[in-house]
C-alpha cells in the first residue's frame, strides 16, 4: 500500500483553504502542508510529524507550515508568496523520499508568486521538473467520471495558435508521445498502451489537400514508433477522435496544441478534469481550475475536481506501487 498524498496549500488567499477539510470526502489516505490559522473557521485538524502518522477519521492531517501573513480571501499578499513556493518544494522532497505516494497542488497564482517571489517558472509543472533534476515531462489532463475515459497530451501547451506548427516538431511530437507511453504503463497500469495522435491539420491534411505535415514528417515518424513496439493510431482527424466509440479504441490521446485537446475534456468532464504531469519520479495531480479569488470565503468552492484529483492521485501512487 503506497504512503499519502499530499495535498499542499496552493495560494491561501484563494478558495484553497475552504477545499481542504471538504477533500476529506475523497476517502483516500492524505495529509495537507500549510499554516493552520488560514484554514476556515471550525475545520477538525490534528499536526502530525509525518504523512504516516493517522489521525481521527473526519479530522484534517496537516503538516504546518507557518506563513508571515494571515489569509484575506481574494486579497494575494506579496508577504505569503515565499511561503506558498517553500510548501511546493517541501512537499516534492517528501515524494521523493518516499514518505508520500504523491502529491496533489491546489491552485497557485502565478502573479503573486513572481511579485512577491520572483517566481522564475511558468507555473507548478515547470518548478516541479526542475526540483525533480529537470525532469522532462508533459501534461495530461484526464477525464474521472466518463466511460471510456478521456486522457488528453497536447505536444505543444501555451503558447498563441500562430506559433504551433514551429514549437510542434518531429521531436516534440516524439517526446510527448514516449512520455505519455511510460506513463501509462507505470501510473496507470496499463501493459500494453494504445496512443491515438491527432493531426495538425483540418481532416489530418487530408491527403495532402489541407496541409502535409502528417504526409511529410508525422506518419513516418509513428511508423518508426510501431516499429519499437508501440499501439499508435494515427496521424488522426482531430473533430472525430473524442466521441465515445472512438476514445475506445484508445487509451490516451496526443494532440498538437492546447484547445486540440483540451476542449474535448472540458466539454466531456469539465468538473471532473484532473491535471497529471507526466514525467515525473513522484506522482502529481491537481485540480482542473484556477484559486477563484472571486468567490474565495464565501463557501462556495467546488471541491469536486480536488476530490477526483486526490482519487486519481492515489490510484495512480498504487499502480507505481504494485
Amino acid at each position: 500500500m503506497p504512503e499519502p498524498i499530499i495535498l499542499t496549500c496552493g495560494e491561501p488567499a484563494g478558495i484553497g483553504p475552504e477545499l481542504a477539510p471538504l477533500a476529506l470526502a475523497a476517502g483516500v489516505p492524505m495529509v495537507w502542508i500549510g499554516d493552520p490559522s488560514h484554514l476556515p473557521a471550525g475545520t477538525a485538524w490534528q499536526a502530525v510529524e509525518s504523512p504516516a502518522d493517522r489521525v481521527p477519521e473526519g479530522t484534517l492531517a496537516v503538516l504546518p507550515h507557518p506563513f508571515p501573513a494571515r489569509a484575506i480571501p481574494g486579497k494575494p499578499d506579496p508577504a505569503n508568496a515565499g511561503a506558498v513556493v517553500e510548501v511546493i518544494a517541501r512537499a516534492a522532497r517528501i515524494a521523493m523520499s518516499g514518505q508520500a505516494g504523491g502529491i496533489c497542488t491546489l491552485p497557485i497564482s502565478k502573479q503573486a508568486l513572481i511579485e512577491g517571489a520572483g517566481f522564475a517558472f511558468p507555473g507548478h509543472t515547470e518548478y516541479l521538473a526542475h526540483l525533480a533534476g529537470d525532469a522532462e515531462v508533459a501534461m495530461m489532463l484526464a477525464s474521472t467520471t466518463v466511460d471510456p475515459p478521456c486522457r488528453v497530451v497536447p505536444a505543444t501547451i501555451h503558447l498563441a495558435l500562430e506559433a504551433v506548427p514551429a514549437a510542434f516538431t518531429p521531436e516534440a511530437l516524439e517526446r510527448a508521445i514516449a512520455i505519455t507511453h511510460a506513463a501509462l504503463v507505470r501510473d496507470f497500469g496499463i501493459a500494453s498502451p494504445r496512443i491515438a495522435v491527432a493531426g495538425l491539420n483540418p481532416h489530418a491534411g487530408e491527403g495532402g489537400a489541407m496541409g502535409r505535415a502528417e504526409i511529410d514528417w508525422m506518419t513516418p515518424l509513428l511508423d518508426r514508433l510501431r516499429g519499437r513496439g508501440m499501439t499508435l493510431l494515427g496521424p488522426l482527424p482531430a473533430d472525430t477522435m473524442f466521441h465515445a466509440p472512438a476514445r475506445a479504441r484508445y487509451d490516451a490521446a496526443v494532440c498538437a496544441y492546447h484547445d486540440q485537446a483540451l476542449i474535448p475534456i472540458k466539454t466531456l468532464d469539465f468538473a471532473g478534469g484532473v491535471n497529471v504531469t507526466l514525467g515525473l519520479p513522484f506522482v502529481r495531480t491537481s485540480p482542473d481550475h484556477g484559486t477563484a479569488f472571486d468567490i474565495a470565503g464565501t463557501g462556495r468552492a467546488d471541491p469536486s475536481s480536488t476530490i477526483a484529483a486526490l482519487r486519481l492521485a492515489w490510484q495512480m501512487a498504487r499502480a507505481r506501487a504494485a
